[in-house]
């Protein structure tokens, strides 16, 4: 299995100290499949190729194989050490970690600029042909040279096979080809040579910072990449559309003030955080979790309460942490003050082992910005593996908007809203998912109570309940 990369920016010698290899020596690297070897074919002021060669060695990989299916010979007469695979990823994870991870002391400046790159895999599977290949690179700036191997050249008549003779060419920065090497060749070759989990899901994440995102295939991609596991991939493009949007942050702040001016004349947010306040003090928490925390109001309020030793502020919006952090004054806190405050970037609909272990957890207006379809996400997510032993959750109540001079007929409160809940509608949700998670559930009305619709806003205290 062979990779090289060609640059012929000059000097091209630079690129042994992108890959932290020098040209002049042949270097041998073992792996647990294995020998990697890089070696320099050619390496002047205008031309310099670096090759990684891996020697896997079949024998050792079916000894240690669980599953035995197959042909017989399977296990030891196979395409693995020759086309490129996730073996190959793993190689340049290991080989060339640093450059990978873009650190490079001796030409730092080069690390981030866009240099005359071409890789070459002379073997490499393409289960989807030619069409998906270029599928996957076009759209990240490569042009492609691809040559399809038949089966067997003396044989003609059998036709042809999944592997190509691939070159890509683009000016990108050195890092950047190795993470779309290390996605998308096991995409193409649609095999893993190792057990995909969650862990597997981070990697496609930070390989793919920066351009899965917006990826016109990222849907094939996810799916391929973590060997076709529904719920991974689910929670792979559910963790990428956080940030698809051009500007969230910009249309939240902006709902958050016609909100805020809607509920004004009720001072309902002033009422709404002493009343959660009043509920997370209640029982003596000392461990809180603000759960879309936003500019911080609430976790104000939280500091200012010496019972709280330990809080957390948990947003999906850089924006919303960089405005908490200036409210609070954490550059002007001592440093007592903050060690107890940590904010944290994430969604609530997939699993942060950061937020497991606390006492309990406020989500103030934040589930009616959830798609309807991410409910169940949510609450696996926080009353299943979080759960903390009280959580106190507000949503508005869809009822009372008729009561709001200045809110139109038919408009949510806010304009990210994805719905509002009746009171029957609240209470059915809450109801279940307490029973699914083993909560016990006690409503609350915010506010002044209308005869006809009801409080302004509804809050519901989940309190764990203890094995019996």
């Amino acid at each position: 299995m062979l990779l090289t990369v060609t640059t012929t920016h000059r000097p091209a010698t630079d690129l042994g100290y992108l890959l932290a290899k020098h040209p002049a020596r042949l270097q041998a690297f073992d792996l647990a499949f294995g020998k990697a070897h890089v070696f320099y074919p050619e390496a002047s002021e205008t031309r310099c190729t670096a090759a990684l060669l891996l020697d896997i060695d079949p024998v050792s990989l079916s000894r240690g194989r669980r599953d035995r299916g197959g042909a017989p010979l399977e296990p030891y007469v196979n395409d693995r050490p020759y086309a490129a695979s996730s073996f190959l990823s793993v190689a340049i994870a290991q080989v060339f970690g640093t450059a990978l991870a873009g650190r490079c002391k001796e030409r730092s400046e080069l690390v981030e600029t866009p240099i005359p790159l071409r890789a070459r895999l002379p073997s490499l599977p393409c289960r989807g042909g030619e069409g998906l290949l270029r599928e996957l690179f076009e759209p990240l700036g490569y042009r492609i040279e691809a040559e399809r191997k038949p089966l067997d050249p003396r044989f003609i008549d059998w036709g042809d096979s999944p592997y190509f003779d691939v070159t890509l060419e683009a000016s990108v920065r050195l890092r950047d080809l190795l993470d779309h090497l290390y996605v998308l060749v096991p995409v193409l070759d649609d095999q893993k040579h190792y057990w995909v989990g969650e862990d597997e899901l981070d990697k496609l994440l930070r390989h793919g910072e920066g351009w899965l995102a917006t990826h016109p295939a990222r849907e094939a991609i996810a799916s391929r990449y973590l060997k076709h596991r529904r719920s991974l991939a689910r929670e792979a493009l559910d963790r990428l559309t956080i940030d698809e949007q051009p500007d969230p942050e910009a249309a939240e702040e902006q709902g958050n003030t016609e909100e805020a001016a809607v509920e004004a004349p009720l001072r309902l947010n002033d009422v709404r955080l002493a009343m959660v306040l009043a509920e997370l003090k209640r029982g003596g928490a000392a461990r809180v979790l603000d759960l879309g925390c936003g500019e911080g109001k609430l976790l104000r309020a939280l500091l200012a309460e010496r019972q709280f030793t330990d809080i957390v502020g948990l947003d999906v919006s850089h924006r919303s942490l960089e405005m908490a952090s200036e409210r609070l004054g954490t550059e002007r806190m001592s440093e007592r003050e903050r060690q107890r405050l940590k904010l944290l970037h994430g969604s609530l609909t997939y699993r942060d082992q950061r937020l497991v272990g606390f006492d309990a957890a406020a989500v103030v207006e934040v589930i009616e910005h959830l798609d309807p379809q991410r409910l169940e996400a949510f609450a696996r997510v926080l009353f299943g593996h979080t759960r903390p032993a009280k959580i106190v959750l507000t949503t508005p109540n869809a009822e009372y908007n008729a009561a709001f001079p200045n809110l139109p007929a038919g408009r949510f409160r806010h304009r990210d809203h994805r719905f509002e809940w009746t009171r029957s509608e609240f209470r059915a949700w809450a109801g279940l998912t307490a029973s699914q998670f083993g909560y016990a559930v006690d409503f609350q009305p915010v506010g002044a109570e209308d005869p006809v619709h009801g409080p302004a806003t509804q809050l519901c205290v989940f309190s764990l309940l203890k094995p019996t």
